[in-house]
Parts: C-alpha cells; sequence; structure tokens
C-alpha cells in the first residue's frame, strides 16, 4: 500500500501575487500536495497578530505552477489569520506541514517577533505543525516590492530541503519553528549551519518627521554594518560567513534562568 501524500500548507507575508510564494510553491510541489493560503495584500512587519480591521475574506485564484493551474486563496488578514483561516477554512484535513516564505528580505535576531513570514509559522506551531519559515537576504533598501531580478533559486532549494526534513523526521520537542535564511548570491552548494538569534535588533529604527511631534511622521531603518555584528548568531552566519542560518524557534519564551534564582532575588530585601 502506498503511503499517504504529505500535505504542505503555503503561506507568507508578502501576499498572494508575491514572486517568492510562486517560487515556494513549485519548489514543494514534488514533497507532496500543497496548499496555499496566504495574504490578500502585502502583509509585511505585522508579526503573529490579528488585524482587527481585517475582512477575513477568502477569495480563490489561479496560479499556474509548472504548467498547471492551481486554485490558490488569498486571504483578507494577515500572515498569521491566513494561516487560521487556510487551517480551520481551505485545508481538508489537519496538513503536515506549513512554511512560510520565500520571503523578500532577511528575518534576523529579536526583528523576528515582528516578521509577518515568522509569525505565520508560529500562528501553525501554536496549533501543534511543524513549521517552517524562509527568507531571502536581498541588497535593495525598499524591502516592501517585488524586485523582479532578486533570484529565488537557491533559496528555492533550501526551502524544498528542509521542509523535507521537517517531512521525514520528528524534531526535538522545543524546536517549534525552522527559521531559515539565505545570503544573497547563494547557490544549492552553498554550506548551511545551526546557529542562534542574536540578541540585538538587525533593522534599527529612527524616526523620520519634518516639523512639529503632531506633524506626520514615520519609522524607518538602517541596518547593522559588518564591523558591529557579534560572532556566534545568525546575522553573522549570513552576512559574514556567507552562510545559510538554520536557527531553531521554540514557543516557550520563558529566560532561562533558574527560577529558584529569580525567585531568590525577587524576595530579597
Amino acid at each position: 500500500m502506498k503511503p499517504a501524500k504529505k500535505h504542505i500548507l503555503l503561506s507568507n507575508d508578502d501576499g498572494i501575487d508575491s514572486p517568492g510564494l510562486w517560487t515556494a510553491a513549485e519548489a514543494l510541489s514534488d514533497l507532496g500536495y500543497v496548499t496555499v493560503a496566504a495574504p490578500r495584500d502585502h502583509m509585511s512587519s505585522t508579526g503573529r497578530g490579528f488585524a482587527k480591521d481585517s475582512d477575513g475574506r477568502i477569495a480563490k485564484k489561479k496560479l499556474t505552477v509548472k504548467g498547471q493551474e492551481w486554485d490558490v486563496y488569498a486571504i483578507g488578514g494577515s500572515p498569521s489569520q491566513s494561516v487560521t483561516h487556510g487551517l480551520l477554512e481551505v485545508v481538508p484535513q489537519r496538513p503536515d506541514l506549513v512554511v512560510a516564505g520565500i520571503n523578500y528580505g532577511e528575518n534576523f535576531a529579536t526583528d523576528n517577533t515582528f516578521s509577518g513570514t515568522v509569525g505565520a509559522a508560529i500562528e501553525a506551531a501554536s496549533l501543534g505543525i511543524p513549521a517552517l519559515a524562509i527568507s531571502q537576504q536581498i541588497v535593495y533598501e525598499d524591502y516592501d516590492s517585488y524586485h523582479k531580478d532578486v533570484d529565488f533559486s537557491a533559496a528555492a532549494y533550501f526551502t524544498r530541503f528542509f521542509a523535507q526534513k521537517l517531512l521525514e523526521k520528528e524534531m526535538p520537542e522545543d524546536v517549534d519553528v525552522l527559521n531559515v535564511v539565505v545570503p544573497d548570491g547563494a547557490t544549492p552548494q552553498t554550506p548551511w549551519k545551526v546557529t542562534r538569534l542574536a540578541r540585538m535588533r538587525y533593522f534599527r529604527p529612527y524616526v523620520v518627521r519634518e516639523g512639529k511631534p503632531e506633524d506626520t511622521g514615520y519609522i524607518t531603518f538602517n541596518i547593522l554594518k559588518d564591523e558591529e555584528i557579534p560572532p556566534d548568531n545568525d546575522i553573522y552566519t549570513v552576512r559574514v560567513e556567507k552562510m545559510v542560518a538554520v536557527t531553531p524557534l521554540s514557543l516557550d519564551m520563558t529566560s532561562r534562568v533558574a527560577p529558584s534564582f529569580l525567585d531568590a532575588l525577587l524576595r530579597a530585601k
């Protein structure tokens, strides 16, 4: 008897029209049945949030993958909402894996908490489903556009590679999401490395405002310089070592401090 075909739910935060999403769909298509449920609109930097003003509408669209037309689902909501609507309303049964990406731009360090791509993967993991978040480093200042000349071929290879690992192997109890970042200029031969999140900001915020505080202002960012990056973390792996960073993420955000030590510290006079 043939084993049941694996089922993958694919989402992202760049929206249903993102070439990175289409590339991931193609890369995953020979691993099993892929259902695409992604935000209707571009929803970067929304973390795991559920937008209160989302309409939750589900529109079926057509996507051509390897010469075949697929039904895909555009969701009126954030990435995490897209995953939840996908799991509760779109897929016929619980999928074996949720993949979020391929994201335009690298998801690093403490900035992961506002990444919609990582948020979508965490949402899946919170519902007990193994999840992969994958992003492609880009060298543009504008992270919110579909740059047509971004080469996703290496990211496609690593999407399939790590998705297959998650389908075949049971991860340790404290590994709920694999966050994978592919360097700009990578190839399928680029080495990968299991690493940890840098305990720092990667995108450093600053405010642009002309005039008084009550006038319009917006928050933008600049990026760490190479000489500011300490070793032994995901940023260093990609930016300095030029390797693919593979970071295991846990839903347990409890500090690793010994509870007895902290209890004593808090009770001390």
